[in-house]
């Protein structure tokens, strides 16, 4: 397996510090607001890394954190006149939802900020013994970055020094202006945290490298094996993060960095059905959560993704391709067996992920399985051979895990579902009574409906016409 290491930008060969154990670390969301498209993106890419990685036989634990604690969080919690526990349980309860409603697994480790306050003291402790860091008058903590040789060289200075200035937290009172906040003082009756150094809150950049210190670092050269998130986060948040690992625990943060990339959204081609919002909570509302991961996961995850419903329907005609592909071979059990699509599209996503290669695999898998069942319908070997392939999409990718049935009933509302659902119990209570004439005759009224049937001996299941 290679993958694309973000500092080196080049593909490397993937190597875990520990056997076939390997540690993921991902950052998450801060609980101020809905999940947006963005935050879908990441989690999308992560997910699907974390199922080739075990597909490959390691063994992962995967950490993605919450920032339950930010200025932001605080604010929104004073402008509704609740607590910050309530405005923090209501988004993370969204977050989880959307996550699932888009197929992704959650991580095995979920740290939260407000629990991880000890960690970051311990840290920012080893920072000051260390000489790395200092405090300020008004006893807000900060990175001395003049004393790490090695800061900047995980973003390459990718941005000139105005714009790094930009980026940090701004003082006149900090020794250089690269230096950033580890803990911010607090003087008033808002929330804090009692520390050996004073009351306050941890600045943003803290709280990763200190839950990596405390839920996955082991001896080594690195702390863990992979660190990813957004390419938005490469600078700051990321060099802070190298270098305040490196620097309180002489050892690097990651072997491996991956970033994926942007999130866009063409606004005059979303408003007609997603009024231009960023939320995946309105997407879900007028697409299927499958068709939601399919869409965002068909491109290469480095590239910037921009977000259409043009480009998003005609992903949608694709997957649908694979639906009708499994309503072919519906009420078949699938059994273990390996094939040589199974070996081609783990191969393709050994390669840095590539989607782009590994959908192409599909295309030809479907194009192929419905020319063998079209020749013969009975085929038994390329029913079964069809279905092994179709679960290994499903396991690898999170594509085709529906009933097929179900799939295609999306978007009728919920009158039309009620009355197609009677009209098949009375058609199933009249061929009961060997009511013939009858049945048919709901069968007809059915069709009528723009709805087609088929009947199994599971029951009798339905989908809309396109």
């Amino acid at each position: 397996m290679v993958i694309y290491d973000s500092v080196a930008k080049e593909k490397r060969r993937f190597v875990p510090q520990h056997g076939n154990d390997v540690t993921l670390y991902v950052c998450g969301p801060t609980v101020y607001d809905d999940a947006h498209l963005g935050h879908a993106k990441s989690a999308l890419v992560f997910d699907l890394l974390s199922r080739v990685l075990r597909a490959n036989g390691y063994h992962v634990t995967y950490a993605r954190n919450i920032t339950d604690i930010d200025d932001k969080i605080i604010h929104k919690a004073k402008e509704r006149h609740v607590s910050i526990g309530e405005i923090t349980t209501t988004y993370i309860e969204a977050y989880h939802h959307d996550m699932a409603a888009l197929g992704i697994a959650r991580p095995n480790l979920e740290p939260r900020a407000t629990e991880s306050i000890e960690a970051m003291i311990i840290m920012i402790e080893q920072l000051l013994a260390n000489n790395h860091a200092y405090a300020i008058e008004n006893g807000d903590i900060y990175f001395d970055t003049s004393s790490d040789h090695r800061y900047l060289t995980l973003s390459g200075q990718l941005q000139d020094a105005d714009a790094r200035r930009q980026r940090v937290e701004s003082s006149h009172l900090k020794r250089h202006q690269s230096d950033f906040a580890l803990w911010k003082a607090v003087h008033d009756e808002s929330i804090a945290f009692e520390a050996p150094f004073g009351r306050g809150r941890p600045g943003w950049h803290l709280e990763c490298s200190a839950m990596i210190e405390k839920h996955l670092a082991r001896d080594g050269a690195y702390a863990i094996d992979i660190h990813g998130g957004g390419a938005d986060l490469l600078f700051p948040h990321h060099e802070n993060e190298a270098a305040q690992t490196r620097c309180a625990t002489n050892h690097e943060l990651a072997a491996y960095w991956m970033h994926n990339g942007f999130v866009t959204i063409e606004g005059e081609k979303m408003s007609k059905s997603l009024g231009n919002s960023f939320f995946i909570k309105d997407a879900l509302k007028v697409y299927q959560g499958e068709v939601l991961r399919f869409y965002l996961l068909s491109t290469h995850y480095r590239a910037n993704f921009n977000f259409n419903e043009t480009d998003l329907l005609a992903s949608k005609k694709r997957l649908d391709k694979l639906y009708r592909l499994k309503k072919r071979l519906f009420g078949l059990k699938a059994i273990a067996m390996v094939t040589p699509f199974q070996t081609q599209l783990l191969d393709a996503l050994n390669d840095d992920l590539n989607v782009s290669k590994a959908l192409a695999l599909i295309d030809e898998m479907i194009v192929l399985s419905n020319e063998k069942l079209d020749i013969n319908a009975k085929d038994k070997v390329a029913k079964k051979e069809a279905l092994a392939n179709i679960e290994t999409i499903a396991t690898l990718l999170g594509f085709g895990t529906n009933n097929p049935f179900n799939y295609f009933q999306h978007g009728i509302d919920t009158a039309t579902r009620q009355t197609v659902e009677a009209l098949i119990a009375q058609r199933n209570d009249a061929k009961r009574a060997k009511d013939f004439a009858t049945s048919d005759a709901l069968r007809d009224t059915i069709l009528a409906l723009g709805i087609s049937l088929m009947d199994t001996p599971e029951g009798t299941f339905w989908e809309r016409n396109d």
